[in-house]
C-alpha cells in the first residue's frame, strides 16, 4: 500500500523518529507505528493531522496523486 510507504518517507525526510512524529500528532508511538506497518489504518482526523504535520497534500498520502503540494483551502461563496 502507498499510504504506509510515503507516511514513512515523508517522516525520513523530516529527520524524524516515529516517537517524535507520533508525538507531534498527539498519538501513542505504537498507534503511529502501526500506520507505518499497515496494520492500523488512520482516521479521516489522523489523515489530515498527517498531511498537515507533513505539509502535503491528503490524496499524495493516500496514494490518490504523486502531487504533494498541499491544495489551496477553497473558497465558499
Amino acid at each position: 500500500m502507498k499510504f504506509q510507504k510515503r507516511v514513512r518517507e515523508l517522516r525520513k525526510e523530516q529527520g524524524e523518529t516515529q516517537i517524535q512524529t507520533a508525538a507531534a500528532l498527539g498519538l501513542a508511538d505504537r498507534h503511529y507505528q502501526r500506520f507505518e506497518l499497515g496494520s492500523n489504518l488512520p482516521s479521516f482526523q489522523n489523515i489530515i493531522a498527517l498531511a498537515d504535520h507533513f505539509q502535503v497534500n491528503a490524496d499524495y498520502l493516500l496514494g490518490r496523486t504523486d502531487v504533494r503540494d498541499m491544495l489551496p483551502p477553497s473558497e465558499e461563496p
